[in-house]
């Protein structure tokens, strides 16, 4: 069985590098901004009471104003189409955003406002950089579906569903005694599937991005890599240095810990010096369309992009689920995975609303049908999701992935299928 948990979890702690590498360069944090779906309500006469979600995402942030809205996104147009087809026994489906400008303050607030103020059944889809609301959430018993597990939030408070799934206790403390569990199933894929046996981890001389670069470290080395470190300097980083030496050592993946700016220049600096690798490894954030436009100085680099996560590829249009999405979504400017994973929020909402539509839909139905879950996959577009929760962190896991390189010319294409592509792997602690 593929275990929900996994050492991507650790990918938090990217994000906070990402906060903390851009308030290093003096940025503040925004106003919190709260937004109202702009469509009209349905209050005609004899129309049905709408069924009311909220969705809280760090539209507004200091990571960029980008960074966080692909799973808001795809949950709405999950949404619009559903509405569009009668909505959920009859019901429409109203909507209500808040962006709560990546703060703990503007989160409350968007917490306060969605729960006690519009009375929404659930909130769908959370992207938030710091989730300060969450202890608010668990106390009111409002059901937090498929959010993005930026933060140790979904592995600590009952009620709230991460869109990976959860094998811990969530019981007021992080994990397992403040501890939080992955595996090595990534470093195992390269390691089985290509032969990779040297790779190099980059990050800034900055505490965030090491920390990161060190758990990455720690992985590798149980998989039993030769591990090059890489560290440079934040406020005037020194790449070429960095790609010649990878090229000197012969790496053959590259991890990094560092923001998508320093990335496209790491790039750009390993086609400038030749160094060529079997893959330069990023993760699910910045698996997007956006890929030639951002890499567009380094085709070799560009090229030997990877990605791994846990949801099917959003190129994979063979599928029917992921084509459905596209379709939906064709007039977006942009495709991403995280768009997709919003999807499938929203549409894991819609499961169990509609489970409980006989009954009606309140937050308790909605959160007993969701923590309820044993192995959904919204319609194919997810790892099987659970929410068993285990009284020890399993030493072992075994964890299946989806992954996925870049083509010119093809976009994102799939590497093998996701459900099959498993690994029986030891499984690390680290701090959150």
């Amino acid at each position: 069985m593929n275990h929900p948990r996994t050492f991507r979890a650790a990918e938090a702690l990217a994000a906070a590098a990402l906060l903390a590498l851009t308030a290093a360069c003096g940025s503040r944090l925004p106003q919190s901004d709260f937004e109202h779906d702009d469509r009209p309500p349905a209050t005609a006469r004899g129309a049905a009471e709408p069924v009311r979600v909220g969705i809280v995402t760090s539209a507004t942030s200091p990571v960029g104003g980008s960074a966080f809205t692909g799973p808001r996104d795809g949950a709405k147009a999950w949404f619009d189409r559903l509405n569009a087809r009668g909505g959920i026994d009859g019901r429409r489906v109203e909507v209500r955003l808040c962006d709560d400008g990546g703060s703990g303050v503007g989160n409350n607030e968007c917490v306060h406002r969605l729960i006690d103020e519009e009375k929404v059944v659930a909130l769908v889809a959370t992207t938030a950089l710091d989730y300060a609301g969450a202890p608010r959430v668990s106390r009111a018993g409002v059901p937090d579906i498929g959010g993005q597990p930026i933060g140790a939030a979904y592995d600590t408070y009952p009620h709230l569903y991460g869109v990976h799934g959860s094998e811990a206790p969530r019981n007021g403390t992080p994990g397992w005694d403040g501890k939080l569990y992955g595996g090595t199933e990534v470093y195992r894929y390269f390691k089985r599937e290509h032969g990779a046996r040297t790779a190099a981890v980059v990050s800034y001389n900055q505490s965030a991005s090491a920390a990161y670069a060190r758990l990455v470290e720690r992985g590798l080395k149980a998989e039993g890599y030769k591990v090059v470190t890489e560290q440079v300097d934040f406020a005037l980083p020194n790449f070429r240095a960095v790609a010649a030496d990878l090229k000197q050592q012969g790496a053959d993946l590259v991890f990094d810990a560092i923001d998508g700016h320093g990335n496209a220049r790491l790039c750009q600096a390993m086609d400038d010096v030749g160094a060529r690798v079997t893959a330069k490894v990023t993760n699910v954030q910045n698996w997007t369309s956006t890929v030639a436009e951002d890499h567009k100085d380094a085709p070799h680099c560009r090229n030997a992009l990877w990605v791994t996560g846990s949801s099917r590829n959003f190129e994979d249009t063979g599928h029917p689920a992921v084509r459905e999405f596209r379709d939906a979504t064709e007039g977006l400017e942009t495709h991403s995975q995280w768009q997709l994973e919003g999807w499938a929020a929203a549409r894991w909402f819609t499961d169990a609303a509609k489970s409980c539509a006989r009954t009606g839909i309140t937050r308790a139905c909605v959160d007993a049908h969701v923590g309820g879950a044993r192995d959904y996959t919204a319609g194919g577009l997810l790892l099987p999701v659970s929410f068993r929760w285990s009284p020890e962190p399993p030493a072992t896991g075994r964890t299946c992935l989806s992954v996925a390189r870049w083509r010119d010319g093809e976009g994102w294409v799939s590497q093998g299928d996701m459900n099959r592509t498993c690994f029986t792997v030891p499984r690390l602690a680290y701090e959150p």
